[in-house]
């Protein structure tokens, strides 16, 4: 038996600062015995809970099924045990795959790739001494995903069992110059505790990334409603009639948009235009609203120029320049955004993110709580404003 059917234990991959909402979704969603570790955390769960936990949760960045964990102090070693491996359990040799790596803080693998290849070579001699030929790896879209982590040379191999990152929903048909990732703008609903009972404001929506996730929060969508593949399916254990059942009662919760709940605008007709097709896919896929977006106000107008909001939830990840020249650009405009908030949002909340915490300052409002929020390498900051 591999280590995660004798434990049930598996690991989320979670980004910095997701910790606490994650494991509360992952509470939600059946896991028990929840506990924090390197880049995420481990819980235990039946079969059909990691199929929910894969469908449904917003914020892990994958989920990962532990096949062995040993020492590991050598490339040589390293091979000699996961050629060991009963990789026919998990795949064929008429089956791709891929193997990505994660090292740190061992001294005799310094390369994650050399890694890698490591243990994909391992596969291709397992199956060449049982077949007489190798499977092929395909990086892009593999049957089987298979993830390496060493750290202070202890090594564990394991199954990808969510078939690729989780942020990748499958609505984001077009996209704009740093988007916010799926994952994040899924936390920064969650943290702010929107519920629907307010209509919600992105005034610089971009390719519509937080409203999309809105959309998917408030109708009850699955994260993974419109993915095809799963890694899970690969399991030995895999139950083709609990998967079934649980993503027929997942799907069963959906409920449509309310027209006028969430609303958007942009400066730029390309984000906009994004913004609308990305809704839109969403939108009809899921049957929760109308192609031509009826449900959903966008529009292509800046903020300055909008009307006074009340009574409003506004949700912003505006932009903030990285590179020389644009940090001017980006304080300014951060300054210019918190007048809008202190003079014609009364009775609203504002929770705004940057890429900076110095920037969050430039609002020039003091917030009622700070978080930190990593954005695909990025240590940002999220900030809530009561407006009163």
């Amino acid at each position: 038996m591999f280590q995660y059917q004798q434990q049930q234990t598996y690991f989320a991959q979670v980004a910095g600062g997701f910790d606490e909402p994650a494991a509360d979704e992952l509470r939600e969603l059946g896991a028990k015995e929840i506990h924090n570790a390197f880049r995420g955390m481990y819980f235990k769960a039946d079969q059909p809970t990691l199929y929910r936990i894969n469908y449904q949760a917003r914020l892990p960045a994958r989920v990962l099924a532990p096949l062995i964990t040993f020492d590991c102090h050598s490339a040589k070693y390293l091979h000699r045990t996961a050629v060991r491996l009963d990789w026919q359990q998990l795949m064929a040799v008429t089956d791709t795959f891929a193997v990505q790596a994660a090292v740190s803080a061992t001294p005799s693998l310094k390369h994650s790739q050399f890694a890698a290849l490591t243990v994909k070579d391992a596969v291709c001699d397992y199956f060449r001494e049982k077949c007489g030929r190798r499977p092929n790896v395909d990086t892009r879209n593999p049957d089987l995903g298979l993830h390496l982590f060493v750290r202070n040379n202890r090594a564990t191999i394991s199954v990808d069992v969510s078939g690729g990152s989780l942020h990748k929903r499958g609505y984001r048909l077009a996209s704009v110059a740093a988007p916010l990732q799926e994952t994040l703008a899924a936390a920064i609903i969650r943290l702010s505790g929107w519920d629907g009972t307010k209509p919600l404001m992105d005034p610089m929506c971009g390719s519509g990334t937080l409203l999309g996730e809105a959309v998917m929060h408030y109708c009850r969508i699955p994260a993974g409603f419109l993915r095809d593949k799963w890694g899970f399916r690969c399991l030995p254990d895999y139950s083709e009639k609990d998967w079934l059942a649980v993503k027929s009662a997942a799907d069963e919760a959906i409920r449509p948009l309310a027209a006028g709940l969430l609303s958007g605008g942009d400066i730029q007709r390309d984000a906009l235009r994004a913004a609308r097709r990305n809704l839109a896919e969403l939108l009809t896929a899921s049957g929760t609203g109308a192609a031509d977006l009826r449900e959903v106000n966008l529009s292509c107008r800046d903020f300055r120029q909008m009307e006074k909001l009340s009574n409003t939830v506004i949700m912003v990840n505006p932009p903030y320049g990285v590179r020389l020249g644009e940090r001017d650009e980006a304080e300014g405009l951060l300054k210019e955004f918190g007048d809008f908030l202190k003079q014609r949002c009364t009775g609203c909340t504002a929770f705004v993110y940057v890429g900076d915490s110095k920037l969050l300052k430039k609002v020039g409002l003091k917030p009622a709580w700070k978080k930190e929020l990593n954005n695909g390498g990025l240590e940002g900051v999220l900030g809530k404003f009561d407006l009163y």
